[in-house]
């Protein structure tokens, strides 16, 4: 049976087409000593066996349909992991230039699309794993389920190692398959989608009869709801980080959780709340710094779909976009501020249609995908990590960060906690913000002012 790409992958998969909204994540994930490499190799030797799309590429489909996962005949694992000596001074921003690097390289897209570099001899005695792959493959919360079949809660293997199941190969079928297939799928979704107009019309005929006002009132508002998230943004909120480029630059930034989450219980808020107040006021900062009147950003962020039912892997995330009020000095205000906005839009009555808007994007010219996002000013994800230390290999995690693509914005700040520490990935487009240093200097300050809410650590 054919695998399809969701359409919201298929989406993210087409706009790419423009590559400064390519969608490769990478992390990095720093240990206290270098791994045993047998028992790591072995590990993602059964992580690409248990979940098919890591032994899978993406090829084009036939017709309307998307793009389709099929096996790689030729997968070689040693190309997917390698292990490499640290380049002097083998510091943690060596670790971060070549996290920076593959950030910035894209995919070989005839092959499965994810690599892992393990890092060793460190400065320090630690080493590390940079580890790349494309979004199509899984979402934050998606990473962390395949985190923990990667690393053990002790120093000894918690995993029992056990032989990888083999992934059948195509076996040469006529081409003319390609195409059945595609037929076959575009009548299943025309068949589903009429199904789904069916089941609705006695319903909805029964409220018009009952309650005509509220009914129109909620179609109304439906599709005002999707007109907000599929409408295009044409031009930037900012008007200081008006370019965009390919080059990108990473750095990292911790704060403490349990003061962040207090910060934002202060505010009226939550934890992401205070999060995205502290990015916010880092670039209030910035501009002040240039003597620029900001007012309201477009921010775009990723509102998790995943269910229980869901496999670990795949993408089930929708990027919505809105407004933050950066102005806001007061970082109380902020939080609150930002509070409303978000339950706003995790409440978008367009949530439950996200298949359905994608499919029908990506039907639309390639231009208009890309200017979708592309005057985004920045992106949030905030990721719940891990709360327990893990090891891989016998070494110990001592911090790991992601680095989430930018996708035509300024930048993306991704939350990843991890134990009692919020790690923060900064993803820099530097034809959007050239001096880096004075961003991160600003963004620090602005998630100090959102601390200052909270108790003192004890």
């Amino acid at each position: 049976m054919t695998e399809y790409m969701r359409n919201s992958d298929a989406f993210t998969w087409s706009m790419e087409s423009d590559p400064r909204l390519r969608s490769t994540v990478v992390t990095v994930i720093l240990l206290d000593r270098t791994p045993d490499w047998d028992a790591m190799r072995s590990r993602f030797e059964t992580i690409s066996a248990d979940l098919p799309m890591f032994r899978e590429r993406v090829v084009y489909s036939p017709l309307s349909a998307p793009p389709r996962w099929v096996p790689y005949q030729d997968f070689d694992l040693d190309f997917h992991i390698r292990r490499v000596g640290a380049p002097a001074p083998a510091t943690f921003d060596t670790v971060l230039e070549m996290a920076r690097i593959a950030a910035m390289e894209d995919f070989d897209r005839a092959r499965p699309l994810w690599k892992a570099t393990l890092v060793d001899g460190l400065a320090d005695g630690g080493a590390a794993v940079v580890c790349k792959f494309h979004h199509a493959l899984t979402d934050g919360v998606g990473a962390i389920e395949i985190a923990m079949r990667l690393f053990d809660l002790t120093e000894e293997s918690d995993h029992p190692p056990g032989t990888p199941d083999a992934i059948t190969p195509p076996n040469g079928e006529a081409w003319w398959r390609d195409y059945l297939d595609s037929m076959r799928f575009d009548a299943e979704r025309a068949s589903n989608t009429v199904m789904e107009v069916v089941k609705s019309v006695p319903g909805l005929a029964f409220n018009t009869i009952r309650h005509p006002i509220a009914t129109a009132g909620d179609a109304v508002e439906t599709a005002a709801s999707v007109f907000r998230t599929v409408r295009p943004v044409n031009e930037t909120g900012s008007p200081l980080m008006t370019e965009r480029s390919l080059v990108r630059h990473l750095d990292v930034h911790e704060v403490p959780l349990q003061q962040l989450r207090d910060a934002g219980h202060r505010g009226g808020g939550s934890l992401n709340d205070a999060f995205v107040a502290g990015v916010a006021g880092g670039l209030r900062l910035y501009h002040e710094k240039h003597g620029v009147e900001v007012g309201d950003l477009h921010l775009c962020m990723p509102v998790n779909l995943r269910t229980e039912e869901d496999a670990p892997g795949g993408n089930r995330i929708t990027l919505m976009r809105f407004d933050v009020p950066v102005a806001e000095v007061d970082p109380a205000q902020r939080i609150a501020r930002i509070h409303r906005r978000t339950s706003r839009v995790r409440d978008e009555r367009s949530l439950p249609y996200t298949q359905l808007i994608a499919g029908t994007m990506n039907l639309m010219p390639r231009w208009y995908i890309g200017s979708v996002l592309r005057h985004v000013d920045f992106l949030c994800s905030d990721v719940p990590g891990i709360p327990v230390p893990l090891y891989l290999g016998g070494a110990r995690m001592t911090a790991q960060y992601a680095f989430g693509p930018t996708i035509g914005a300024a930048v993306n700040v991704t939350l990843l906690s991890y134990i009692d520490t919020c790690e923060l990935g900064i993803d820099v487009d530097t034809g959007a913000i050239a001096d880096v240093d004075v961003f991160h200097s600003c963004l620090v300050d602005g998630f100090d002012e959102v601390l200052s809410l909270a108790r003192p650590a004890p």
